[in-house]
């Protein structure tokens, strides 16, 4: 398995490169999470960041995750909106 430097764009890791282990395909999982422990006031979260396309290399594809304020850090789907009901019921 290969790393490969990935910037990050929007949230609490903006402009940030880190090395993200990429597949047989070369290609970065679609969603990157960072699960934040709790601090005193705050509850504990988990940051989530989706893959796009960010241009080409020669033949490489490029990517970068860009911050998804109101993913769903459970499941990673999108929320798209016909997309079907979580069958667990809604988070609460």
């Amino acid at each position: 398995m290969n790393r490969d430097p990935i910037s990050f764009l929007g949230g609490p890791l903006d402009g940030r490169t880190l090395e993200v282990p990429t597949g047989m395909t070369g290609h970065p999982p679609k969603v990157y999470k960072i699960p934040v422990p709790a601090t005193g006031d705050s509850p504990a979260t988990t940051v989530v960041y989706r893959r796009v396309e960010a241009g080409r290399r020669g033949v490489r594809q490029l990517w970068r995750y860009e911050y998804d304020a109101g993913g769903n850090a459970e499941t990673g789907r999108l929320k798209w909106p016909w997309s079907k009901p979580d069958p667990s019921g809604p988070a609460e």
